[in-house]
């Protein structure tokens, strides 16, 4: 008997900038399969703002997740609801962003130092979110000095109690002060083993890896433990990598579309988007990375990044000429 793969197998991460709609279409694209996210969504935002902007999608992307920020409980449950509305699969809470901004408004990293602010947020939109749909929170090993073992498992164990049962987990801690995102990203030690021990103890909690992943080694080893993984930075500056991750880690009988015929998958889209008003460099601007590593890859974002306000979905072609004319 097949055993059914977790829906978390691989995960996109929510990337703030860049994980927009049109960047998840073109993701979706690649990985069929994967689960994607939206950049974060603050809870006020979601009840007062522009729902259409900060909250439409393509049914393609689905299952796709709308992470949200904010502590408020009684706000993250308005949002949680309107998410729901809007059809998201799956609301996520971020407790993992140490930028200032987010510090300021009381959510983020910040949350891991108040597990029982967290929890009564969960709880709140557990309450109002249909059971078949996941209410989920992504957090760090810990934060500033706070990282040892306990503290991090009194959070888990805190937010679990109050009907979380998936937990991402970026496997490194956070510093609140001092260090910028990026240094978050990269400065304080991955620490992969602490999350293999949360699975083996916590077995019945859906956990998901994420941070620093990338070589499809790494990926596989971290699957036979545990539910799934998430990939941020990789997937988005090199993202023909996720239709590799796509064919090892889902069954598919088809061969894997070749970056060429990608670029025009997106091309009825990038059609429908200029209709619409908009403009080409809104989803260029995610497409640079895709001939990463194949000749005339630089020529090819160079092409696509100079796409000026007015620019046709000629610049495709043009771009495209530039890969052609090295590979000849």
């Amino acid at each position: 008997m097949t055993t059914a793969l977790s829906p978390w197998r691989l995960c996109v991460a929510p990337m703030m900038e860049w994980t927009d709609r049109h960047c998840r279409y073109f993701h979706r694209l690649l990985a069929p399969d994967a689960r994607l996210y939206t950049e974060m969504v603050v809870a006020q935002a979601a009840i007062h703002g522009d729902r259409a902007r900060l909250l439409g999608f393509d049914a393609a992307e689905h299952p796709l997740a709308l992470q949200l920020g904010g502590s408020d409980p009684a706000l993250l449950a308005q949002a949680a609801r309107i998410g729901v509305e809007s059809g998201y699969d799956e609301i996520n809470l971020n407790c993992g962003c140490p930028s200032d901004r987010v510090q300021s408004g009381r959510f983020g990293a910040c949350l891991m130092l108040e597990p029982a602010l967290v929890a009564e947020g969960v709880a709140a939109m557990r309450a109002v979110v249909p059971a078949h749909i996941p209410v989920t929170v992504k957090c760090r090993l810990g934060v500033d000095e706070h990282e040892d073992e306990a503290f991090f498992r009194r959070f888990i164990d805190t937010v679990a109690a109050a009907g979380c049962s998936v937990f991402i987990v970026h496997a490194r801690k956070a510093w609140l002060n001092g260090l910028s995102p990026r240094e978050n990203r990269e400065i304080p030690p991955l620490d992969y083993g602490r999350v293999l021990r949360l699975k083996a103890d916590r077995p019945e909690l859906t956990v998901v890896l994420n941070g620093g992943l990338r070589d499809s080694a790494d990926i596989q080893a971290a699957l036979e433990t545990l539910d799934g993984v998430m990939i941020g930075r990789a997937a988005y500056h090199e993202p023909y990598l996720l239709s590799a991750w796509q064919q090892s880690l889902f069954a598919r009988p088809r061969a894997a579309p070749s970056r060429a015929q990608i670029l025009d998958r997106m091309r009825p889209y990038i059609a429908a988007h200029l209709a619409a008003g908009g403009e080409v460099r809104h989803i260029a601007r995610h497409l640079l990375g895709l001939y990463q590593g194949a000749p005339g890859a630089r020529a090819f974002r160079r092409t696509l990044s100079e796409a000026r306000p007015g620019t046709g979905i000629v610049v495709l072609d043009q771009a495209l000429a530039c890969v052609e004319r090295q590979a000849a």
